[in-house]
């Protein structure tokens, strides 16, 4: 890592780790394997959101060419986002590409993707299948993004009728997570579902 990097990213470590805004909106950063090139965060799901009461657990890679190009951020913890693949964690967010300036820091991108849990963008989506439903069936991306906080963020439990088509399909023999991903990609429609995982 070159030294402006790494100068510039322990700057900004420090700033995140002793604000007082950061740490009342529940957000956190730590070193991975004590070096600056690696980091893990942490964001609360905002209030009033299907993510409310979530944890989500960020990897964050710091490039050589820091700050001048923007850190390597993706989810670590599932969660069902217009904005974030439900599969790989891979963010689709303007700072983090195109629209990023060697004036942002490790705050605002912390503070960015906390803002855009708030604020899908389904027109730029990451993954489509949840931007269609967000779209087309609001309610159902609702429930399906609560029910994922609930399993995979320790977001508040609910929806037993969502673990019963669970149950159904693990009981075929599917893997607990291929059930949920299908259900959640066909409207937990259970026949529907079935028949993607069959095929």
């Amino acid at each position: 890592m070159t030294n402006i990097a790494e100068a510039r990213i322990r700057r900004e470590f420090k700033e995140v780790v002793k604000s007082d805004e950061v740490a009342a909106c529940n957000i956190k950063v730590e070193l991975v394997n004590d070096t600056f090139n690696e980091l893990r965060g942490e964001i609360a799901g905002p209030p009033d959101t299907p993510y409310a009461g979530g944890q989500f657990h960020l990897e964050i890679k710091i490039p050589e060419t820091y700050p001048f190009n923007p850190p390597i951020v993706k989810f670590l913890t599932k969660i069902w986002h217009p904005n974030i693949s439900s599969v790989t964690g891979a963010i689709c967010l303007d700072i983090l590409k195109d629209q990023w300036a060697a004036a942002m820091t490790l705050r605002t991108v912390l503070l960015s993707l906390q803002a855009l849990l708030a604020a899908a963008e389904p027109d730029d989506p990451q993954d489509a299948v949840v931007a269609q439903q967000y779209k087309e069936n609001h309610s159902i991306f609702e429930k399906t993004a609560r029910h994922w906080t609930a399993v995979y963020a320790g977001g508040p439990k609910s929806y037993p009728d969502l673990d019963s088509k669970i149950l159904s399909l693990k009981t075929m023999g599917f893997e607990e997570h291929q059930a949920r991903a299908a259900l959640s990609s066909k409207g937990w429609d259970l026949e529907r579902a079935t028949e993607y995982l069959i095929n």
